[in-house]
């Protein structure tokens, strides 16, 4: 009987150990004292913005989402990850709410995070691809002990193959080092800085966008490349195919619901182009959405295959009856209006708690009557623009900007009075590494959104924040997407290039008073 009691009695302290460690795995709540969204109470730890991440290029079936609680440490430069400091909730930032952490790093600290996964049993014997939908700002990614990559960045997403990494059963180990020096660097950092105030706000650091897994063929479909010319009524379409042999072939098809509309074979290497006949335009008020099959097949078998969808839809600049240039959408004046969307939220930052908060902005602002936003000096998740597409919400979309300081340190002093029509030659000087940055993710942040045809207008520069080469860079916008119209500086130093002269006045409330006994006076 004692052993029978002993035995018990230890069963009931192992369990209640386990039940411990696992409370203590599982442990979350906001940072208390922030303010909190409608939405913040819906966060579930154990299904972080479980939706699919990609829904401009879905593959069916194989992925694991790898959000959830993650071990973190912040650590001097110089010092590796050593012991956890508590947990973190990924994908929110370490600085907001939502983390459970509320800390800030800087330019002088490192961030590490740390998990663990295993593998499906439908991923094994696959490929892996490792995905980020966004880090802020270098990150390295090591696997297992190993190095896998490094990646400068805050704003677009990237992907590592993995599949050398990983070892054949059991449970994997992913570390993610960052380092992200905010408004004290010159890379794009749009409203973040050191020190928030005014319209200026909290740092982001780290992972702030989903990080899943995917399993794929050994060889692959890696993205499609869409765009739309209804004058022609044809989509182009370029797939990007990895490990492909030679006598591969790609399929792809176009769909208006269970209706084949279009198909075409093409090589792996070549460029399709489907005619869509009688199409059916994407607008504000009839947001229609065609879908794309593609397959990859090798002797004539299918060995991998995704779905995707595109728009028929054209925005260009033409003149009116009057002689009057308009932004045209279909051929047709569209009088564009909207607000200015910064997309910052309460409690996770650059971070929506959920899915239908990430709507709601859109929803609503789409209710208020208007059928424009401009995606102020940050880029959203993918899952965003597909809401756009989906709701008839036409975008303009801004580079975030970096480098604003001037030399002394002083945040645009005087910037108001040098705000005018054609006021040139005041481009910032940046340095030659300060330019490749800004260059090289504008460029990454093109191609991540190349095929949302919610986007009409993308804007390199907003009020000479960072302003630097307004021509070069403007008309290098312009050859790369000739699809869309470029905005070059919105409200900043004006230039005569691009489509779109974008002034901004902020007027101050005024009210006039006329009285015969007293003179005129004004009321602010």
């Amino acid at each position: 009987m004692k052993v029978s009691l002993k035995r018990s009695a230890f069963i009931l302290t192992l369990s209640l150990g386990i039940a411990a460690s696992l409370q203590a795995q599982t442990s979350w709540s906001p940072v208390k004292g922030r303010i909190a969204s409608p939405w913040a109470e819906r966060v579930d730890p154990s299904r972080v913005l479980p939706e699919y991440p990609r829904p401009q290029f879905v593959r069916q079936g194989n992925w694991k989402n790898l959000n959830g609680l993650w071990d973190y440490s912040i650590t001097a430069l110089n010092q590796q990850r050593g012991q956890s400091q508590g947990r973190i909730l990924v994908p929110f930032a370490v600085e907001s709410s939502l983390s459970g952490v509320g800390r800030t790093v800087g330019k002088d600290s490192l961030l590490w995070y740390s998990t663990q996964f295993t593998l499906p049993a439908a991923m094994k014997g696959k490929r892996i691809l490792l995905h980020f939908g966004a880090v802020d700002w270098r990150s390295t990614v090591v696997v297992n002990g190993k190095t896998v990559g490094t990646h400068e960045g805050g704003f677009d997403p990237f992907s590592f193959d993995i599949s050398a990494f990983l070892k054949k059963s059991g449970s994997q180990q992913l570390t993610v080092k960052v380092w992200d020096p905010t408004n004290e660097g010159p890379q794009p950092v749009g409203k973040q800085v050191k020190k928030p105030g005014g319209i200026w706000y909290t740092p982001v650091t780290g992972i702030w966008q989903t990080v899943w897994l995917e399993a794929v063929s050994p060889a692959y479909v890696m993205s499609l490349k869409t765009t739309p010319d209804i004058d022609r009524s044809v989509v182009e379409i370029t797939p990007a195919v990895m490990h492909a042999q030679r006598s591969d072939k790609v399929r792809l098809s176009a769909w208006d619901g269970t209706v084949k509309v279009s198909e075409q074979l093409i090589g792996t290497h070549d460029k399709a182009v489907l005619s869509i006949p009688n199409a059916k335009l994407w607008d504000t008020k009839s947001p229609f959405l065609y879908d794309i099959k593609v397959e990859l097949l090798r002797n004539g078998k299918v060995i991998d295959q995704a779905k995707s969808y595109f728009a028929m839809r054209k925005i260009a600049v033409g003149r009116d009856a009057n002689g009057i240039k308009r932004m045209l959408l279909n051929n047709k004046f569209v009088f564009q209006y909207g607000p200015l969307d910064q997309g910052w939220w309460p409690d996770g930052l650059y971070t929506a708690p959920t899915d239908e908060a990430l709507t709601f902005d859109i929803d609503k602002t789409k209710a208020l009557g208007f059928n424009m936003i401009r995606k102020h000096i940050k880029v959203e998740p993918a899952r965003w623009y597909h809401h756009c597409d989906r709701q008839g919400m036409l975008v303009w979309q801004d580079m975030p900007s970096g480098d604003m300081y001037q030399d002394d340190g002083k945040f645009f002093e005087g910037w108001e009075s040098r705000v005018g029509i054609l006021d040139r030659g005041r481009d910032k000087p940046r340095t030659a590494h300060s330019k490749n940055i800004h260059k090289k993710e504008w460029n990454a942040i093109m191609d991540a959104l190349h095929n949302f045809p919610s986007i009409v207008v993308w804007v390199p520069f907003n009020e000479a924040w960072g302003q630097f080469e307004t021509v070069e860079i403007t008309k290098w916008t312009s050859m790369k997407d000739p699809s869309r119209l470029v905005n070059a500086a919105s409200g900043g130093n004006f230039y005569p290039v691009g489509d779109i002269l974008d002034f901004h006045h902020y007027p101050h409330p005024l009210i006039f008073y006329k009285d015969a006994k007293l003179s005129s006076f004004a009321i602010n």
